[in-house]
């Protein structure tokens, strides 16, 4: 696929910007379709700050350059992480069970030892891939708060009303919280400022009990926002025949909702078949079970000497 430099100008006209939302949006009804603001909050820091695309232009540089050249990383790379628990209401103070089960499916997906990982079609077997990166709970962080629903404004990332990242330069920190606005979570990409860095998920979306409802009660919304915190973008890139910057991935007309029949064929160039049980898609959390070689390839650029997640590295 082309190769895509970011701009602000381009996200700014792409994705509406949601970063002048507030932190007491009314609590949202319960999501029945996949909503991830990643590409929006970027669209924000973007515009708060003009330099990020000269940072995430050269990391997808030094992206390039390390699958080209095959230096990728080499070795185990295990994350620690830290669960920061944001509740208004006991439902919302999730259990450490629920917690313990995300960070499971976390490393199910990301080793292919998903029991669907043998649903992969035929057609996609030879590039559906084992990430083979690791995650570990090193602690929760809870904190009591007035505060109904979060929008995706970071303020959950902040003391004043929110809990701050643990170590982000070493620690991957995930939120948990009621999002609102028909959000299922976001993520920051590599690049962006370490204070905000990080993945948010709704508590109806974390795991995959407890609290997580169906049809997002796999955990899978992490899986596909821990993506995006290892520099992957949506299957479809954000565009209509876009770009996701992956070279084994077909090209995708849209997102797919739901759980498409298969073979769903792309109406772009060619008329592919699409992978929609790609953790990158917008499907429902049972219609999503693999990543590719190619994804596999550019997060495990992030980890080597030089990238930009090369603290992680073990």
């Amino acid at each position: 696929m082309k190769k895509i430099f970011l701009s602000a100008a381009a996200f700014l006209m792409l994705f509406s910007c949601q970063n002048d939302t507030t932190e007491s949006n009314p609590e949202a009804s319960a999501v029945s379709r996949r909503g991830c603001a990643s590409q929006e909050v970027l669209a924000a820091q973007m515009k708060a700050d003009p330099t990020l695309a000269l940072r995430m232009n050269k990391i997808d540089a030094f992206t390039e350059k390390a699958m080209l050249s095959g230096r990728l990383v080499n070795g185990k790379v295990e994350i620690p992480v830290v669960v920061n628990v944001l509740y208004r209401t006991a439902a919302e103070n999730i259990s450490l069970a629920q917690i313990q089960s995300q960070i499971d499916v976390l490393n199910k997906d990301f080793n292919a030892l998903n029991s669907d990982y043998s649903s992969v079609p035929t057609l996609f077997s030879g590039v559906k891939a084992n990430v083979g990166i690791t995650f570990v709970l090193q602690n929760v962080v809870r904190k009591s708060t007035s505060t109904s629903s979060w929008s995706t404004n970071d303020a959950m990332k902040k003391s004043a009303k929110g809990i701050a990242p643990t170590t982000p330069t070493t620690v991957l920190n995930m939120w948990s919280c009621n999002l609102g606005g028909g959000i299922l979570g976001y993520a920051q990409f590599p690049g962006g400022a370490s204070a905000t860095d990080g993945v948010v998920i709704d508590n109806n979306a974390f795991g995959s009990t407890g609290t997580a409802a169906a049809p997002f009660n796999l955990g899978r919304t992490a899986t596909h926002e821990v993506g995006h915190w290892m520099n992957l973008r949506h299957i479809w890139g954000d565009a209509t025949c876009g770009s996701d910057l992956v070279s084994d991935t077909p090209t995708h007309n849209d997102a797919n909702y739901g759980i498409p029949a298969y073979p769903h064929y792309s109406t772009c160039t060619g008329t592919p078949v699409e992978m929609t049980m790609n953790y990158m898609d917008y499907t429902d959390d049972a219609g999503m079970y693999m990543f590719s070689n190619g994804q596999k390839s550019r997060m495990a650029a992030l980890f080597v000497s030089g990238g930009a997640r090369a603290s992680f590295g073990i």
